[in-house]
């Protein structure tokens, strides 16, 4: 089974976040060769790459447009070359360097690189946001190298953009500009505070239940994860499953189990549960990679080859799990090993444990 967390890049996700009910949700929207996040701060971040099967030949390259939430904000702009793999056009590259940044031939002036990433100056951002709104051939060069930003998606990401904000109709917007106020343009929320508490000491009875004998756990814990994908639960012909489990506090634990392989990722379920039956399981995730010290990660490729990522996180609050970080590493274009950038729609300001 080949099973990527990432979705393919079709259509507007509204995503639950879930560390509240109350908490606003962020945004993942892409188009062609872009796409943007915003997170629940109302902070967005738009990432545009090199087209891909094109007539003109371009080495790997990416742009990060962030802006975050207010009045006035500026967009600020980074730029990273690709350097996946070996290619000879990498290799030659000195550590730094300058790029020639030209817009539809126009000369924009030259951007300082070092290794292989460059800040945009203020006025490069202006230039390149304007053109980006329209057709534009943009480009960096150095001696014969040229890297080739696209313009396909942009101007509907700059729209989401725009619209998750609250700055369409400003003269703040990236598309739609207007005569409103900037004072439309909606405030920057702040990060969630979440608390993390100390686990308890274990017990020497917690590891009764990992050998998975109990019958009755392993079906409330199957219950539990309902339509989430947990196969190894219900399927024991060969072996039953095995538990790990952590105390969290006097009456809760930690229980934890492989619930599905796949040909470049692998998915553990996490559920809280009383110390004695009735259990009463509650499922945090079935595609969980790890767990220490209250907090549980969850990180997968997006594709075999390492160049995009999801991650996400949970942290215990003394109560319960909340979910504290959820981000990509953006789209898969073998920008660099381990993805491009940090693209989150989940941030919260984690307390650590008193």
């Amino acid at each position: 089974m080949s099973r990527s967390p990432l979705l393919p890049c079709l259509a507007l996700m509204l995503m639950s976040l879930g560390a509240s009910a109350a908490q606003p949700s962020g945004l993942s929207f892409s188009h062609k060769d872009w796409e943007i996040a915003c997170d629940n701060t109302r902070t967005c971040r738009a990432a545009g790459y090199h087209s891909e099967g094109g007539e003109e030949e371009s080495l790997p390259v990416s742009v990060l447009l962030t802006r975050e939430a207010g009045p006035t904000q500026p967009v600020t702009g980074e730029l990273m070359l690709g350097n996946y793999g070996d290619e000879d056009a990498i290799k030659k590259l000195p550590a730094t360097f300058k790029l020639a940044m030209r817009i539809n031939g126009r000369f924009i002036g030259e951007i300082p690189v070092d290794a292989l990433s460059a800040k945009l100056s203020a006025s490069q951002v202006a230039a390149l946001t304007a053109a980006l709104a329209r057709t534009s051939k943009i480009e960096w060069s150095y001696g014969e190298y040229r890297w080739r930003l696209s313009d396909q998606g942009a101007a509907a990401v700059f729209l989401k953009m725009d619209e998750f904000q609250g700055r369409i109709g400003t003269p703040g917007a990236l598309l739609k500009k207007g005569k409103l106020p900037e004072s439309k343009a909606l405030p920057p929320l702040p990060a969630p505070i979440v608390n993390a508490a100390k686990l308890a000491k274990p017990r020497p009875e917690d590891r009764q239940l990992e050998t998975g004998k109990s019958k009755a756990l392993i079906k409330a814990l199957a219950t539990a994860a309902g339509n989430e994908e947990c196969g190894r639960l219900t399927n024991q012909e060969t072996e039953e499953p095995k538990l790990t489990v952590v105390r969290l506090n006097a009456n809760k634990l930690l229980v934890s189990t492989t619930c599905w392989l796949a040909a470049y990722n692998i998915g553990h379920g996490f559920w809280v549960i009383n110390d004695k039956p009735p259990y009463q399981p509650v499922l945090v995730t079935t595609s969980g990679s790890d767990h220490g010290n209250g907090n549980i990660t969850a990180s997968h490729k997006g594709r075999g080859l390492g160049d995009c990522w999801s991650s996400d996180e949970w942290d215990w609050n003394g109560t319960q799990f909340v979910h504290t970080q959820s981000s990509t590493t953006g789209m898969c274009r073998l920008i660099t090993l381990g993805g491009t950038w940090q693209l989150p729609t989940l941030v919260t300001d984690v307390r650590p444990a008193q």
